[in-house]
């Protein structure tokens, strides 16, 4: 199943960089505020469905620009897809943008592909099997001491109701780590984080399929991964927190303090939605 669904990641990063040499030929249209969506973005998850229905046509799919198909009840698996993620990089002509695949068995991550085309880079991860970086095994960083740490985040675009929030804690991380980056792919960001290349990171406002890939390849290289309380609800809430185990008891630490109460009652309810489904 790994091996298809890389194959459906480069046949949509194939789609990607073509269309990356003619930008100012593109259709877009607006979702919503500061959220964009190109005839390129569907266009390569057309293509991922196409490789991933052939293959498989009894597993259901959630997809960011199609939505859910399949019987999503009866089937055991799901494929979690983000055909292009980063699209605002995409269609400014910055190289920071990604195809993530994760497939989920019977509720927990299985597998997980995120595909950088611009350099080729493709992360992947099996669960019990660890995550790879074009098929090099890959850790997360070992430091443990926040000043020497650098930190991936993602600005709150799409939705500002938490935006105080995170400000707060985006001033309270500043001074205490090496550096905050903020690339615009969470899907790479992950990724990054399971590499070594970040220490830690966080972001509120994420989809299922922003996240889902990228979570298990960081589980994989052994790091932790959670919502801002540290618990297993990110993907339902979508607000996450990673990093090696030190960092991310440390991030903990400075996020939990700045959590507004609606984030808090949000983070709650998710929960007990998934305590009554499980």
């Amino acid at each position: 199943m790994l091996n298809i669904a890389v194959k459906a990641a480069r046949r949509a990063g194939d789609i990607i960089n073509q269309a990356s040499r003619n930008l100012d030929l593109l259709n877009i249209t607006k979702k919503s505020r500061s959220d964009f969506v190109s005839e390129v973005d569907k266009a390569a998850e057309e293509s991922i469905i196409g490789v991933l229905c052939d293959a498989y046509p009894d597993h259901a799919i959630l997809a960011e620009e199609s939505g859910i198909s399949g019987n999503t009840e009866k089937a055991e698996y799901q494929w979690i897809i983000d055909p292009l993620d980063g699209t605002t990089n995409f269609l400014h002509g910055i190289p920071q943008y990604s195809v993530s695949i994760a497939l989920k068995h019977k509720g927990f991550l299985n597998k997980a592909v995120v595909y950088n085309p611009n350099n080729n880079e493709l992360f992947t991860a099996s669960r019990g099997g660890g995550a790879y970086l074009n098929n090099q095994r890959i850790r997360v960083s070992k430091r443990t001491r926040m000043e020497d740490c650098l930190i991936g985040t993602g600005i709150p675009f799409r939705d500002l109701t938490h935006v105080e929030a995170y400000l707060e804690m985006f001033k309270d991380i500043i001074p205490r780590v090496a550096g905050i980056r903020r690339p615009g792919s969470a899907a790479l960001d992950l990724s990054y984080v399971a590499a070594g290349r970040y220490d830690g990171f966080w972001e509120i406002g994420l989809a299922a399929w922003d996240m889902a890939a990228g979570s298990l390849i960081i589980q994989e290289a052994g790091g932790l991964v959670g919502d801002l309380e540290g618990n297993d609800t990110y993907l339902e809430s979508g607000q996450i927190l990673a990093g090696n185990p030190k960092v991310f008891v440390h991030l903990l630490q400075i996020i939990k303090p700045h959590l507004s109460k609606a984030l808090i009652e949000n983070q709650r309810a998710v929960k007990k939605i998934k305590r009554i489904i499980d």
